[in-house]
């Protein structure tokens, strides 16, 4: 993790204090909206931070993936519905945990890709059977160039971007077009303490003067409150 992420996080968990505070003092619902609105946002940030320094760190140690699969078993299979996945300028590439998998035979382990699609199925680990069906890839992979790696208690899907250099933001469109939807409808910019500002000037603009004062006041109290001492994030 380098020092400018581990800045950008402190940054976002300070935000994510002085909005519970402003939340606190705050009663009107106009205001509350929005500062619950930003608080999920930021909140959702700090989450997926954490999430990309725990899949870094899998890659490095070459170990076992970040995310922890717990499966849904009906009947005698196993639908696997949690994975890690990370990507490079050519790879997107999908971590799947499933303990004593590198013991079974090579043919047990099989994944078809599609150009928008992977079914990955393993058979007869454990006495059961293990599958997971990813639809909709976000963009179009090569079938050719996608494959898969057994390692220790983990399976690694390795879908080969067609358009390589291209970042994905989301693994399926579907994911892209559920986040989209949660979007606030504030503009806010890259940097996360602009955006909460973002956020509070144009409340502070569009209010009355009783709401102008609560804001005021309880943006006096929260920075009383850091001054004290921030929260070590």
């Amino acid at each position: 993790m380098s020092v400018r992420n581990t800045v950008t996080r402190s940054k976002l968990q300070k935000d994510l204090e002085e909005v519970k505070v402003l939340l606190e003092k705050t009663t009107r619902k106009r205001v509350r909206d929005a500062l619950t609105s930003e608080k999920s946002k930021i909140e959702t940030e700090i989450k997926n931070k954490m999430q990309q320094k725990s899949q870094r760190k899998a890659e490095l140690d070459n170990e076992k993936p970040a995310a922890v699969v717990a499966p849904i078993t009906t009947g005698y299979t196993v639908k696997i519905s949690n994975y890690g996945w990370d990507q490079s300028d050519k790879f997107v590439k999908i971590y799947i945990t499933l303990t004593g998998v590198h013991q079974v035979p090579t043919e047990n382990v099989q994944v078809h890709f599609t150009e928008r699609s992977f079914d990955l199925l393993v058979k007869n680990l454990n006495g059961k059977s293990y599958s997971m069906i990813v639809n909709n890839l976000l963009k179009p992979i090569s079938v050719e160039g996608s494959s898969k790696k057994v390692k220790t208690d983990s399976v690694i899907i390795l879908c080969r971007k067609k358009v390589e250099n291209t970042r994905w933001d989301y693994l399926t469109q579907v994911e892209k077009e559920c986040r989209e939807k949660e979007k606030p409808s504030y503009d806010t910019e890259t940097d996360p303490s602009e955006g909460l500002m973002n956020v509070l000037k144009k409340i502070y603009e569009d209010g009355d003067d009783d709401m102008k004062r609560t804001i005021n006041k309880a943006w006096v109290e929260s920075r009383e409150k850091q001054a004290k001492g921030d929260t070590e994030f």
